[in-house]
């Protein structure tokens, strides 16, 4: 599961800005390892942020914040000027994921001590955030595991609730073709956007932009291990290393919906 932490992660203490004057401080705040800062090449997430219109003084909730490779830059951009809210794992649901929620949230409070918490995962939809409360709802390379898990729809229907009116859906992931089978979101981690446009406009949404921001035409998306062969997982290990190394991460898709 991406939300898992280290414990030498989990037991790393930092310092950021109280309120950063800009997102450029913010990326370069100490907040950041150098390794996730290595990432912003492929993340793009300044453009990814305005494309969403992000900025300071919203209420922004991102679902399934992993690591918080965006926590680490929502956070601190919001921190005295906005609400960040980040919905994690359940910690109900298992002893290994109760540690991983409680590092995630040691390790959140020490950049953005104002900084919520709520509660996502399968069949836990009540605790994201209140209902009606968000200008943004962000989720970043994660929807193929609500679709393996079955529960895509759900989410996209527990988000919806969460949403102010006129409020944005912001989604990236992994870029399946759509001449593809249908079965290759299930093994891949790569999902059609058909698919996922068909579950948000299911449970009430509206697209109104998407962007090639995150995209990546050397990603060939037929990998022995799929997506996860690319960097920064290299599933493979040391196995044509260089070769996806080269390639870089993976194809994405940024889509924009709205609440109507």
């Amino acid at each position: 599961m991406r939300y898992l932490l280290t414990a030498a992660l989990a037991a790393t203490v930092l310092v950021a800005p109280a309120q950063a004057a800009s997102l450029t401080e913010v990326l370069a705040g100490p907040q950041r390892s150098e390794a996730n800062k290595a990432r912003d090449a492929y993340r793009n997430p300044a453009e990814t942020l305005a494309f969403f219109g992000v900025k300071p003084g919203m209420t922004v909730v991102e679902i399934s914040p992993g690591g918080g490779w965006y926590s680490e830059i929502l956070a601190p951009m919001l921190e005295g000027n906005g609400t960040y809210i980040a919905a994690a794992g359940n910690p109900a649901a298992s002893e290994n994921a109760a540690k991983s929620v409680a590092a995630y949230k040691e390790k959140l409070a020490s950049y953005a001590p104002s900084a919520k918490v709520g509660v996502f995962g399968k069949g836990s939809y009540d605790a994201i955030a209140p209902e009606g409360s968000a200008d943004a709802v962000l989720t970043f390379r994660n929807v193929h595991n609500w679709h393996m898990g079955g529960y895509g729809p759900d989410a996209f229907k527990a988000f919806f609730k969460v949403l102010k009116k006129g409020g944005t859906l912001g989604v990236v992931d992994h870029r399946l073709p759509e001449d593809r089978p249908d079965a290759d979101m299930t093994t891949s981690g790569y999902m059609k956007v058909s698919a996922v446009r068909q579950m948000a406009e299911a449970a009430g949404f509206k697209l109104v932009a998407s962007s090639d921001v995150n995209a990546n035409p050397k990603d060939t998306k037929d990998y022995p291990g799929g997506v996860w062969t690319l960097p920064p997982t290299f599933a493979k290990k040391d196995e044509d290393r260089a070769k996806y190394a080269a390639i870089g991460e993976s194809d994405r898709f940024t889509l924009k919906f709205v609440k109507p």
